[in-house]
């Protein structure tokens, strides 16, 4: 118990109200929910990083494979475009020419013979053999890309299949030193050796890798569908940025499975393109599986905590009944249902502090039984107290503002406090009373009341005992004057102290 400095009375301590706990387990309910949902959102963007990452480095890793072969491949198709142009390279016998031709020439499980096209497209050397079968390929793309153009540099072909296997052609042009077409070196990669390169790498689930050429058309796929192979995609806004940007990142449907995907692509100014992608579904799958667990134990956490707060709150408001139960018991008289006087007490001390600060008025009404002691020796306690319960219905049908306080002050005397009311609207308010118990009363002779009154504006530094004493000294007058009555008194003035008056 804590106690006040003004009125030295007993302050309640603070207790939760059942709305407080409710609204305290709301807020942290929510304020938990919102971190698990940033933590949430932060793992999220850590899975797409992740991705990124993984992906960007596989497609790194191929491309730098791919393009080490090819490069690698070039040279030797420079060796022997360079070497045709000597001027004894058709003097000299055939091995001697294979050896000059094709001593630096890159051989590999993969990659097919190195071929020599005169400007006719008819073949006249071949790397893997001294008498080459007669083959014309002046039908084939390179064959005419070359003739057509001085600046092609290295070509890659569409992938076709020759000889019973997928092959990418390579070749470069053969200019005379006049800058004549002098015909066609060419060469090819097979298809295998992209399976071959994609079979050592262990890819997740989702996991595509997609091989292009510069014009948009799909090489190989990963895993390997011969379906794709041979499609132009170069009008896919996603495969058209990887053939214009060295790198990048996109999200897009996959044109091959309608899946969206993330892709990675590293290109640079390679002949080939090499996007690496991942289906979303693949990216967040780990994602959801926590999401889900900490979804299960932020769901139950918060099930246990409604619960719990439920429970605590009806105890609360269970309490809280108990307690204003108890209260009410404790400031309200039993027999008239009005207040008692340690409640008319605590109020008075309330209004009259009230009234020193706004310096409005505050009467004081004090209510007498009249004759009551005879009329109980005559007909007994319990009409007696028949008589003071009829008596507070008619005061508490006369005053029914907020502010007022009706009470008991003490056995047949009751006494009614009404805030802001100066003499002449509380001497109405006892007549009314006077009269609802008089017409109450009827035939009942005895039954009446007295009623002193009267009414001040608190000065400073006073207390309210000149306004008890005055309403009681205006009750002994109406007692004096004959009963059944109303009697007003003034509240004397308190005298200024010694100090003042000097």
């Amino acid at each position: 118990m804590r106690w006040t400095r003004r009125t030295g009375r007993a302050k309640p301590p603070w207790r939760l109200s059942a709305r407080t706990l409710v609204t305290c387990s709301l807020s942290t309910i929510i304020g938990f929910s919102a971190i698990c949902a940033s933590v949430m959102i932060d793992l999220r963007r850590g899975e797409e990083v992740r991705a990124r990452q993984s992906l960007d480095n596989l497609a790194a890793g191929i491309g730098a494979d791919i393009s080490r072969n090819i490069e690698l491949y070039d040279l030797s198709l420079r060796a022997v475009a360079a070497n045709m142009l000597l001027p004894e390279i058709n003097e000299v016998s055939k091995p001697i020419r294979h050896l000059i031709l094709f001593d630096r020439a890159s051989t590999a499980r993969n990659f097919g013979a190195i071929q020599v096209f005169d400007p006719n497209g008819r073949l006249t050397i071949d790397s893997a053999t001294l008498d080459p079968v007669p083959e014309n390929r002046s039908d084939s793309d390179f064959f005419q890309v070359h003739r057509d153009r001085t600046d092609a540099g290295l070509h890659v072909s569409r992938p076709a299949q020759h000889h019973g296997q997928y092959s990418i052609a390579l070749s470069r042009r053969i200019s005379a030193p006049d800058g004549r077409f002098a015909g066609v070196v060419a060469g090819s990669i097979r298809l295998s050796y992209f399976r071959d390169l994609f079979s050592r790498l262990s890819l997740p689930a989702g996991v595509g890798i997609t091989v292009f050429g510069r014009d948009g058309t799909i090489i190989v796929t990963a895993p390997f569908d011969p379906a794709a192979i041979g499609r132009n995609l170069a009008r896919a806004p996603a495969v058209t940025r990887a053939l214009t940007e060295p790198s990048g990142w996109s999200t897009s449907v996959g044109a091959l499975d309608d899946q969206s995907r993330l892709l990675i692509w590293r290109s640079g100014n390679d002949p080939l393109v090499v996007v690496a992608s991942r289906t979303w579904d693949s990216v967040y799958a780990v994602w959801r599986h926590e999401a889900a667990q900490i979804g299960a134990m932020m769901l139950a956490l918060i099930v246990f905590v409604l619960a719990a707060t439920q429970v605590a709150a009806r105890e609360i408001q269970l309490r809280t009944k108990v307690e204003s139960r108890l209260q009410q018991l404790a400031t309200t008289d039993s027999l008239t249902g009005l207040k008692n006087r340690r409640k008319f007490d605590e109020t008075i001390e309330i209004e009259w502090r009230r009234a020193q600060r706004v310096q409005a008025p505050l009467a004081l009404l004090m209510i007498d039984a009249d004759h009551f002691k005879s009329y109980n020796d005559t007909h007994g306690h319990q009409a007696g107290d028949q008589v003071l319960v009829g008596i507070a219905v008619c005061i508490s049908d006369s005053v029914r503002r907020a502010g007022d306080c009706a009470a008991r002050y003490g056995g047949e005397e009751f006494a009614v406090l009404l805030p802001g009311t100066a003499e002449a609207d509380a001497l109405h308010v006892a007549e009314t009373i006077r009269n609802k118990v008089a017409i109450w009363a009827g035939d009942a002779a005895n039954t009446s009341i007295s009623v002193g009154v009267a009414s001040v504006t608190p000065a400073r530094e006073t207390d309210w005992t000149g306004l008890l004493k005055a309403a009681d000294r205006a009750l002994y007058m109406a007692k004096a004057a004959g009963r059944n009555r109303c009697a007003t008194v003034a509240v004397p003035k308190p005298r200024p102290s010694a100090s003042l008056a000097a």
